[in-house]
């Protein structure tokens, strides 16, 4: 039997045969085809989050206008998995996540965040937070970070809609065209209980267990910071100076300088935060790349008034975090003045023994 003259196989153009910039044509295809991709994906699953939402919003009518009970949802589960028995989603316990969301987002659907997030993620808003804020906060930032529902309950668990953007800062008068965007990187406080450190933790040793649960503290600090080093040293006429902790932002282009007081914050602590951001920007800095470096200063405690007074006294972009070690039940075991004060004297005494870059 013969072959078809239009079934010919194909074969690979043989290198030399095609033009130089035949690379960069494929290239652009390949891409254009891995948007369209991901632009049927995401279109696929706004239909399915909109069917959800439709459905949720007949049962709420319905049960507005006709007050009936629980069984309707039980019979409409099995009806419509009996219609439909190939598509799955059709559980009571779904249908009542759909009703759950109709009331939530009681208008159309098809323009806001929650319209762009998986249905694992929408059940989690719905079903761990009771008011529409809460709900909008948490699915507009899965959404610009792209969160995983792993990462969303970690989100809500912390309460990131009252600790993003709530640190003292002075962003407003240093940086005023960008300050909106920079005070959702500034937290406060920073829960670092993971780091099963106990009451009476040094310096060195907070940021010895930050440094090796750096994935975690990442994750801590939000999106976008990529670790460069601990202990970082820099060297001004001759004397060297060693930063606790050197972060780049990576959508900001920002280097970020973090000290670490087991204290509560001085305003002694602004001058030394403002020197070194200072320093980074002259001596590490790419200033056609980089914008202005920030400052954390991340304390034990602080008087907010005396904090808001010392960050007006810089130029620099600063900003003041606490960071939360222990469970409420422990807080009595904190360390008293005195102890505070031998601690930080060792950490003094014991700086200098180590440094890294990454």
């Amino acid at each position: 039997m013969s072959k078809s003259t239009d079934s010919k196989a194909l074969v690979p153009a043989q290198p030399g045969t095609l033009p130089s910039w035949y690379g960069d044509l494929l290239g652009e295809v390949k891409e254009s085809v891995s948007k369209a991709r991901t632009s049927a994906r995401r279109a696929v699953n706004t239909e399915l989050i909109q069917m959800h939402w439709e459905i949720g919003h007949h049962i709420l009518a319905r049960q507005k206008e006709e007050g009936w009970g629980a069984k309707v949802v039980d019979r409409l589960s099995a009806d419509l998995r009996t219609a439909f028995p190939n598509q799955r989603g059709f559980s009571r316990r779904n249908l009542m996540y759909m009703h759950q969301m109709a009331r939530a987002w009681p208008g159309p659907i098809v323009q806001q965040p929650i319209a762009q997030l998986p249905w694992g993620h929408i059940v989690t808003l719905v079903t761990r937070l009771k008011t529409r804020s809460e709900q909008d906060f948490y699915a507009s930032n899965a959404v610009q970070q792209g969160c995983s529902r792993d990462r969303l309950e970690q989100s809500i668990s912390q309460q990131l809609h009252l600790t993003q953007g709530a640190a003292d800062n002075n962003f407003s008068a240093t940086i005023p065209d960008g300050a909106a965007v920079l005070q959702e990187i500034a937290k406060d406080p920073y829960r670092l209980d993971f780091l099963g450190l106990d009451s009476r933790h040094t310096e060195r040793e907070l940021e010895d267990a930050i440094v090796a649960d750096i994935i975690r503290f990442l994750t801590e600090l939000g999106y976008g910071f990529a670790f460069v080093g601990r202990q970082y040293s820099v060297f001004i006429g001759g004397d060297e100076f060693r930063i606790d902790l050197l972060f780049y932002h990576l959508k900001l282009h920002r280097y970020v300088v973090i000290e670490l007081k087991t204290t509560a914050a001085l305003p002694e602590h602004i001058g030394k935060l403002s020197f070194y951001t200072n320093v980074v920007d002259k001596m590490v800095r790419d200033p056609e790349r980089d914008d202005e470096t920030l400052g954390f200063l991340v304390v034990a405690e602080r008087n907010k008034a005396v904090m808001q007074a010392a960050l007006e006294t810089s130029n620099r972009p600063l900003t003041v975090s606490t960071y939360s070690m222990l469970p409420p039940s422990a807080k009595a075991l904190l360390p008293t003045e005195e102890d505070l004060a031998r601690v930080v004297q060792g950490a003094i005494d014991s700086s200098g023994s180590s440094s890294g870059h990454a």
